[in-house]
C-alpha cells in the first residue's frame, strides 16, 4: 500500500493523544481515551508494541486469529505500565488497524475510529463504532444525522485497557481488496466533524497525497474540537512496498515520548 498519513494536536487540545502507524503492508490509528489520563502513553503503546510483534511476520500471511494474539500482546503492555505507575490507571485507546494480504484486507476494530473503502468511486464505511450513540442509532431511537450532532457522541463502549478480554472484544473483518482500492482510517476528530457525503468527494481522484491534505483542510475548516488522525492507504501493485519502513505520527512520532514518558523497561 502507498499510505500518506497527518495528525494533528487542533486548536483545542493541549495534547496529541492520538497515534498513527504505517508500513507497506499495514495503517493504523489509535485514538487515546479523551478525559483519561495516559491516552497519548495508550496510544503510543499498541502503536508501537504492535508494529514490533509484526516485524518478525513479515510477509507471510497473518490470519486474523494471529492477528487478534499480537494485539492482546500489545494491550497487555498497558496493564504492565499501570502497574508501575498507577496514576495511569483508566487509561486507554481506541484501535482501528488494516493489514493487507494477498487480494484481501484484515480490518480490526475496537471502539470509534473508522475504516473507509472507496471502490469505483463509492464510499463504504467498513467498521461500527462500538459507541453509545450507535447503540442508539441501532435500537432507532436516533437516525445518523442526529448521531453525527448527539452531545454524548464520543463516549465509546469498547476500548484496550490492558484487560484481558480486550482483544476478544474486538472486531476483525477480512474482505477482498484489489489494485485501485483506496482505504482511509481516521480518528473521530475527523469523521465526527465532516460528513461521509464530504468524506466521499474528498477521497475521490489525486493521490493519497493530495487526499490527506483535503481531508485534514476538511477537519480544520469544520472546527473541528479534537486531535485530527487519519491515514489514507491505496492499494498497489508494487511488492518492493511490503518493505517499507515504518512511519509513525502524532504521540507515537516522538521516540523521547515527551509528554507520553519513556516505555522502556
Amino acid at each position: 500500500m502507498v499510505t500518506a498519513m497527518r495528525s494533528v494536536t487542533g486548536p483545542y487540545r493541549g495534547t496529541n493523544q492520538d497515534s498513527v502507524g504505517c508500513s507497506g503492508s499495514y495503517v493504523f490509528v489509535a485514538d487515546g481515551v479523551g478525559g483519561h489520563a495516559g491516552g497519548d502513553v495508550a496510544s503510543w503503546t499498541i502503536t508501537h508494541r504492535l508494529m514490533s510483534a509484526l516485524s518478525p511476520v513479515g510477509r507471510r500471511p497473518l490470519d486474523a486469529e494471529h492477528l487478534r494474539e499480537l494485539i492482546a500482546v500489545a494491550n497487555a503492555d498497558l496493564s504492565l505500565r499501570v502497574r508501575a505507575e498507577p496514576e495511569l490507571r483508566g487509561m486507554a485507546t481506541t484501535f482501528t488497524g488494516l493489514f493487507c494480504g494477498e487480494g484481501t484486507m484484515t480490518i480490526a476494530h475496537i471502539g470509534d475510529s473508522r475504516a473507509y473503502l472507496v471502490r469505483d468511486g463509492q464510499l463504504r464505511r467498513m467498521t461500527r463504532d462500538d459507541s453509545l450513540v450507535q447503540a442508539l442509532v441501532d435500537a432507532g431511537v436516533i437516525d445518523e444525522a442526529e448521531a453525527q450532532h448527539h452531545p454524548r457522541r464520543n463516549v465509546i463502549m469498547r476500548s484496550l485497557a490492558g484487560s484481558a478480554t480486550d482483544a476478544q472484544e474486538m472486531t476483525l473483518l477480512t474482505v477482498p481488496t484489489q489494485v485501485g482500492d483506496r482505504w482511509l482510517v481516521a480518528s473521530d476528530g475527523l469523521t465526527d466533524y465532516v460528513t461521509e457525503d464530504e468524506l466521499g468527494g474528498l477521497l475521490a481522484g489525486g493521490d493519497v497525497e493530495v487526499a490527506a491534505d483535503r481531508l485534514l483542510a476538511a477537519a480544520e475548516a469544520a472546527d473541528s474540537r479534537d486531535n485530527v488522525s487519519l491515514a489514507v492507504s491505496d492499494v498497489v501493485a508494487t511488492a518492493d512496498l511490503a518493505d517499507a519502513p515504518y512511519r509513525y505520527l502524532g504521540a507515537a512520532a516522538s521516540p523521547t515520548r515527551g509528554a507520553v514518558a519513556d516505555l522502556s523497561r
